[in-house]
């Protein structure tokens, strides 16, 4: 309640909300939007945010519902499509994830958002291919947003086209010099180019500025590792697994590079092979 029992104003209600979605406390906003909410039960404005911010505390069915509410005034509603194949995806419901992606395409032909969603679950499903067309599409729409290239490169990666996916990766980093995943992946594929010393040179400029990057660490690890600097790779590798050992250990007994190291004490006892 307002001053003397009044009700708030729900434009500063939403205007705080928002404010946390900002500074991403989600769950203080899901609090706000639930505030307005009980005001005017119909502000779909309000029940969207809040499905965008309980989409990002994970709790996925909840935001689902958020969603079929909208859906069921404004079926046809892109964005609500998307978001709710968002949340169906991350609760593992990946057929229904997909054909809220293709609801969304269909309601408009020009939403990057779900071309590129569409493209990654394509990917994690294993067809590469397919998702390379989709993630091609979102490019097309949107060529200003980083991140449909970026994931495209990454298919590339696995795919095993090392040369196309740097391509990728170099581009993205020129059009977008501070963008770090594009950085970071530029390096992944020199080193599977086998090009390890400036594998390491990106590796390095990383770290200057993010000194404790698991995933940046193991790689610089497993490049030395291939440069046969076997005592540097196993000092990063024991860096690495102390940040994540459950993950880092796996990655390691799985690694082609670190297999001349199986007979290593050391590495024996870091991987606890």
């Amino acid at each position: 309640m307002g001053l003397f029992g009044s009700k708030e104003n729900p434009e500063d209600i939403r205007y705080n909300a928002m404010s946390m979605m900002e500074r991403n406390q989600p769950k203080a906003a899901v609090s706000l939007f639930n505030k307005i909410l009980k005001q005017d039960s119909s502000d779909t404005g309000a029940l969207f945010n809040k499905g965008l911010a309980l989409n990002q505390i994970k709790k996925y069915s909840d935001a689902i519902t958020c969603f079929d509410k909208l859906l069921e005034s404004n079926p046809n509603d892109a964005q609500v499509l998307n978001n709710k194949g968002i949340a169906m995806a991350e609760n593992g419901n990946i057929q229904a994830a997909s054909e809220c992606y293709d609801e969304a395409i269909v309601a408009d032909p020009k939403y990057a958002a779900a071309f590129f969603n569409k493209g990654v679950l394509l990917d994690k499903l294993q067809e590469h291919e397919l998702a390379l067309t989709v993630l091609e599409k979102a490019i097309s729409i949107d060529p200003r947003k980083p991140n449909a290239m970026v994931y495209k490169g990454i298919v590339l990666g696995k795919m095993k086209r090392h040369e196309e996916a740097l391509n990728c990766f170099q581009n993205v980093c020129r059009k977008y010099p501070n963008n770090q995943d594009a950085f970071f992946q530029k390096g992944v594929q020199l080193a599977e180019l086998g090009k390890h010393e400036k594998a390491l040179d990106v590796f390095d400029e990383i770290l200057k500025k993010y000194k404790d990057n698991v995933n940046v660490i193991y790689a610089k690890s497993r490049s030395k590792a291939a440069l046969e600097k076997y005592p540097e790779a196993l000092e990063l590798l024991k860096q690495a697994i102390s940040r994540n050992p459950k993950i880092i250990r796996k990655w390691a007994k799985e690694e082609p590079i670190f297999t001349v190291l199986h007979n290593n004490d050391k590495f024996r006892a870091l991987v606890k092979l």
